[in-house]
This record gives structure tokens, C-alpha cells and sequence, in this order.
């Protein structure tokens, strides 16, 4: 007789001389699941071999429980014959987590026990509290409250990518056949996708150095997320170098850092927020990198890597929100982000880095160094490397502001007037910038690099 394969809430041990094994995943699945049944007397693969039985092997593994499962659990133990051969059926439950073996904490993933911090634990407690109930809380927007252009765009872009099927979809069919609506009202997953009263925010920002320092360009935005996750890809897009090339006879432009790289990191910074935190999204364009910051850390207690080397089950925090996200094409593969955004980056030669805590998850694209072809490229690219952290600062807030006065670059950089004009002076020496115009209506051209 075989009783099939081992699963997150079943385990198999050959004889009670696996006791300490036993009492490991126990622990595990408790900490997973609640529940769960161990089979004394059966092989792993889930052929049964039976073993002894008696009043005093049952005691001895109702003493093992005892003894090493804390907090307190009382399962039920008892002979069971399978194709008459003897084996001790362990039945167990718990609502008391976390539990410990012998004083140490397991987590149960596939067949398989591992062992974990309190603070791994802990995480891992509070990412499926919020996971199981966030989303289909009931918000205060009512079902009327919804974005119907954002909506009927969504279900036109999955019809399109062949992720619904064709029908006639209205905005409460759609609400109701995602579970989106409760009593008459928005879950707070509906109102964060396509509410219309400005749910989910997210600030923009573009600095003139890798430090948060001296803002270019400062933005705060209101929206649901379907809205949002184009008002963000637009913002970096129009704020990137792109390359200019003829080809055959046709003008190609091409961004530093791929559309499909930018697209699926929103995508999934949006995916895998904590939206009941207590802070938001972030993008923030630095001359040398941008980085995408979402609230709440990284909604796994594996390590991002982890998904990249081993085929690892998602752990997908927001299943409604990541569901919709799929179906519209936003994620490409459901639940497998950190993996394609990695060979996406390694395809086009864009390195990454990410910084991961109790608060955000923070992805920090590397931007390329600036390019220039041969015959500029002894003159501006090398100057520019030879400026210091307050010339490069000023020459990019003439970038994007060239009327600027000193006093207007002074202010910004808090440095002194004195200060700006010797940058200036040797900006211009350097040929990285010129004035143009009459003195009282001038601008800084800054030379193409």
C-alpha cells in the first residue's frame, strides 16, 4: 500500500526511532500551517512498511510531543492498521504560534523542515498575517467608486495578451468575478487597483548627485496603482538618456535602461508593497542610478538571490493585486519577478543592487557611465570626470534649469555665491558650458556629452 507523497502538512518516518525528526516537523508544520498528521511505519516515498506497536511506543512518542513541542500541544496518537501492517498515526494542531522542537524554531516548505531565526519567524508571521487579510478587508470606498477608465482598460490589455478570455466584461462583473467588492464596497485590494479617490501615493524626485541631497525636480502623485504604474514608468522615461541612431535611412531612439527592465520592476514594486504602512512609494533618478522603493521588505524569507539560483515557491504577498497585474500584462510570469528582472538586467548590461529592511525594499538600477562618441569624448566625458561633487552638482541643475542665476544655484546647493562663480568659471574653462543671450535675459548652454 502507498499513501502517496509527503506534502507541507503530511510527513512520513519509517520507525519511532525518527522521534527527534518527527518532533522537527511537527514544529515546521505547525509554524506553516496549524495542522498536520506524521505516519510512523511508512517509507518516505509512501510505501507502508509498518513497525511495532504497542502501549509503550505510544507512550514514548506522546512523551517525545510532550517534551519538546512548546507551546503545548495535545495530539491525537494512535495504532493504525494499513494494509495490515501496524502503524502510529500522529494527528496535530496548534493556534499558539510560534512552536519550537527541543527549543528551536522550523519552518515546513515542500516536504522539507528548515530551521529559522526568531526574527526569520517573525517576519515570516507577519508577511502572511497581512497577506491573508489586507486585501480583502472592506475599504471605505463604495463599489461606485471606482475608475471606470482604468478598469475597461485593464480588461481590454488582458483580452489582448490572451489572459482572459473574450466576453462582454462590465465593471461590476469584474469586481465581482476577482472578489474585489464587500457588502456594497471596495476590498482594499479594489480600491487600491481602480479606486478613484487617490488611494496609493508615490513621490518622484530627481537629484543632482548620487545623495539625497540637491533636488532637481520634486513630484507627489495620488492615484490607484493601474494609474499609477504609467505615471511612474513615464516620470523615469522622460527623465533617462536615450541613444540616437540612424538605421537605414530611420531614426531609432533607445533608453539607457530598457522599457522591460523599467516596466517590470514597477510592476513589481507595486505587486509586493505593504500598502498598510507608513510610507510610500518612491523613485528617485540620481545621476549614476535610480532607485524604486516600495513599503514593507522584500515578502519572502528567502533572499532575492535565492529565486535567482534555485527554483524556490513564490511567496506573493498581495496575490489579488499580483493576479491582476499578470492578467494585464504589467508582470510577465506570475510570481517569478526577481528571476526575469535579473536576466532582463543581464541581457542589457544593467547592473542592479537592492537594499532590503524592516520598513522597504529598495531596487537601485546602476545607470552606464556617460557615453560620447570619439571626437567629444577627450574633451567633455574626461572633463567631467575631473570635476568635483560641487561642479558636477551645478552643471546638473543647469541641465534641467539653464536660466538659473547664482543666487538661484546657491540656494540650492547651500553654498555661497563666491562659491558658484568659481564652479562656473570653471565649468565654462573646462568648455562644458557657455552663456548665450544678453546679460539680463542669458541662459547656460551645457555642451552635449
Amino acid at each position: 500500500m502507498n499513501l502517496g507523497k509527503e506534502t507541507e502538512m503530511l510527513e512520513f518516518k519509517k520507525t519511532t526511532g525518527e522521534i527527534r525528526e518527527a518532533m522537527v516537523s511537527i514544529a515546521a508544520i505547525l509554524n506553516k500551517h496549524g495542522v498536520g498528521t506524521i505516519y510512523f511505519g511508512v517509507k518516505p516515498n509512501g510505501d507502508v512498511i509498518g513497525q511495532d506497536v504497542s502501549e509503550s511506543s505510544l507512550r514514548d512518542v506522546s512523551r517525545a510531543v510532550y517534551e519538546s513541542i512548546k507551546p503545548q500541544i495535545y495530539p491525537v496518537i494512535k495504532e493504525e492498521i494499513l494494509d495490515d501492517r501496524s502503524t502510529i498515526k500522529v494527528e496535530f494542531s496548534g493556534e499558539n504560534t510560534p512552536y519550537s522542537a527541543a527549543g528551536r524554531y522550523y519552518l515546513r516548505t515542500a516536504d522539507e523542515d528548515r530551521e529559522v531565526t526568531p526574527e526569520e519567524l517573525k517576519a515570516f508571521f507577519g508577511v502572511n498575517k497581512y497577506r491573508e487579510k489586507w486585501e480583502k478587508e472592506k475599504s471605505e470606498s463604495t463599489e461606485k467608486q471606482i475608475d471606470h477608465a482604468s478598469m475597461k482598460k485593464f480588461w481590454e490589455n488582458a483580452i489582448a495578451a490572451g489572459r482572459l478570455p473574450e466576453g462582454r466584461y462590465t465593471c461590476p462583473i469584474i469586481l465581482k468575478r476577482f472578489g474585489l467588492i464587500n457588502n456594497g464596497f471596495l476590498t482594499k485590494a479594489g480600491e487600491a487597483l481602480f479606486g478613484n479617490n487617490h488611494p496609493i501615493s508615490l513621490k518622484a524626485g530627481i537629484f543632482a548627485t548620487d545623495e539625497k541631497l540637491t533636488i532637481l525636480d520634486m513630484q507627489f502623485y495620488e492615484d490607484n496603482i493601474f494609474n499609477l504604474l504609467k505615471i511612474a514608468e513615464d516620470y523615469i522615461l522622460k527623465n533617462i538618456r536615450w541613444k540616437i541612431e540612424i538605421i537605414e535611412m530611420e531614426r531609432t531612439e533607445t533608453p539607457e535602461i530598457p522599457v522591460a527592465v523599467i516596466r517590470e520592476v514597477l510592476a513589481n514594486s507595486f505587486a509586493h508593497a505593504m500598502y498598510a504602512g507608513r510610507t510610500s512609494h518612491e523613485i528617485c533618478i540620481h545621476p549614476g542610478k535610480i532607485t524604486i522603493y516600495n513599503p514593507g521588505e522584500f515578502a519572502s524569507r528567502h533572499k532575492p538571490e535565492e529565486y535567482i539560483k534555485k527554483n524556490i515557491e513564490s511567496e506573493i504577498r498581495n496575490p489579488t493585486i499580483s493576479k491582476v497585474l499578470f492578467l494585464n500584462k504589467s508582470i510577465e510570469k506570475f510570481g517569478s519577478g526577481f528571476k526575469r528582472i535579473d536576466s532582463l538586467c543581464k541581457d542589457s548590461g544593467v547592473s542592479y543592487s537592492y537594499v532590503n529592511d524592516s520598513n522597504g525594499f529598495k531596487f537601485v538600477l546602476n545607470r552606464n557611465a556617460i557615453t560620447a562618441d570619439a571626437t567629444v569624448e577627450t574633451t567633455t566625458y574626461a572633463a567631467i570626470k575631473k570635476l568635483n561633487d560641487t561642479e558636477k552638482t551645478i552643471l546638473e541643475l543647469l541641465k534641467y534649469k539653464p536660466n538659473s542665476s547664482r543666487e538661484d544655484l546657491a540656494e540650492k546647493t547651500s553654498k555661497t555665491v563666491r562659491t558658484i562663480q568659481r564652479a562656473l568659471n570653471t565649468l565654462k574653462d573646462q568648455g562644458l558650458i557657455e552663456r548665450e543671450g544678453a546679460k539680463q535675459n542669458s541662459i547656460w548652454k551645457v555642451k552635449k556629452n
